[in-house]
């Protein structure tokens, strides 16, 4: 079996887990739960050294089975803080676009250089700091464009931080936290 087809099965699996999961929470409470943890997390954080502006975050709006972000990028841009969230390109890079702009002008894939912090999504992460996301790589282009030491957030829900190994290969980018609604955990990754 090669990586991929690894991957894949353990995509399948947790995907259905994760249906069950969301299924089963408070997604209300949940998300205003992530969104003070987050915003301890933003506390924490420092600026771009010579950034001028704002501190920058990069987050996404969340889908249904997701964690909730809604609250969490409200808080954030409440603290003061510019949220940047994904456009997807055809080729299933992201480009950036300020989530205050109602019409959402593109920023270009350079974007996440100027994050302070980093929150995405993802199916699950290890206790490595392995991430395993959807399959279409798009954060794997995204990780290496952020400035070393940015701190990097996985939202996942409770039970989804996994004490089993997951797949790897090597464009895959290790992360150096997970955030659920139950607390923030660093992973051996850490940045």
């Amino acid at each position: 079996m090669t990586g991929t087809e690894s991957k894949q099965g353990v995509r399948a699996t947790l995907r259905a887990r994760r249906r069950e999961i969301a299924g089963s929470r408070d997604i209300g409470a949940d998300d205003d739960a992530l969104a003070a943890l987050a915003l301890e997390l933003a506390a924490a954080a420092r600026p771009v050294a010579g950034a001028d502006g704002p501190l920058v975050a990069l987050s996404y709006e969340s889908l249904p089975h997701e964690p909730p972000t809604a609250a969490l990028n409200t808080a954030l841009r409440a603290a003061g803080w510019q949220v940047l969230v994904p456009i997807t390109l055809p080729d299933l890079d992201l480009d950036w676009c300020d989530l205050a702009d109602a019409d959402r002008t593109p920023l270009g894939t350079a974007a996440p250089a100027r994050a302070d912090l980093a929150l995405i999504p993802g199916l699950a992460v290890d206790h490595h700091g392995t991430r395993l996301g959807q399959g279409g790589g798009c954060y794997d282009r995204v990780l290496p464009r952020l400035r070393p030491g940015t701190p990097v957030a996985v939202l996942l829900h409770p039970g989804e931080h996994t004490s089993a190994t997951l797949p790897r290969e090597p464009h895959d980018q290790p992360v150096s936290t997970v955030l659920t609604a139950e607390g923030v955990t660093p992973s051996s990754a850490r940045g």
